[in-house]
């Protein structure tokens, strides 16, 4: 394996583990606690993170790391071979299906309906109760486990490539 993806490979491991951590803490406690608020101040609050996420670090890891695990997949595959390939393919297959395609197909059409709705409504209330709050968090865990096992696996190949 050549020095340069090493370190890819490395820093992959630590985006996956980042990313499942900021999913874990939406799905393990921030969303139940959003769900405990009076009224619509869950709304309003998931309102202000959804837009607030876009101007951050979250996101150019989030999407960098889509065509990087598309990358680690056909490198290990093509390249490394045997288990550690296996393993590096399937984490990178599972980042991009499981985290990013999960998040373009499911995630994100929640937000931006969310975002279209008005405070004032009782439609809105209805939706983040019985809509929102339960698919969203469903896909949300989705991808936490996604995004933690793709960290997974790049250890486990590392750590058997190592060994060789």
């Amino acid at each position: 394996m050549s020095p340069w993806f090493f370190i890819l490979a490395q820093v992959s491991v630590l985006a996956y583990a980042i990313l499942a951590g900021v999913f874990l803490a939406f799905s393990d406690f921030i969303m139940r606690a959003l769900s405990r608020t009076s009224g619509t101040g869950g709304v309003e609050a998931m309102q202000g993170i959804n837009r607030e996420v876009f101007r951050y670090v979250f996101i150019p890891l989030f999407i960098a790391m889509a065509p990087l695990s598309l990358f680690i997949a056909a490198y290990g595959g093509a390249v490394i071979g045997s288990a550690p390939g296996a393993a590096m393919m399937l984490a990178g297959l599972i980042y991009f299906v499981g985290c990013f395609g999960v998040t373009i197909r499911g995630n994100v059409p929640m937000n931006e309906a969310l975002d279209r709705m008005a405070l004032s409504e009782a439609a809105t209330l209805t939706y983040w109760t019985g809509t929102y709050l339960p698919r969203w968090t469903f896909w949300n865990t989705i991808r936490t486990i996604a995004c933690g096992l793709s960290a997974v696996l790049m250890l486990i190949a590392l750590s058997a490539m190592a060994e060789l």
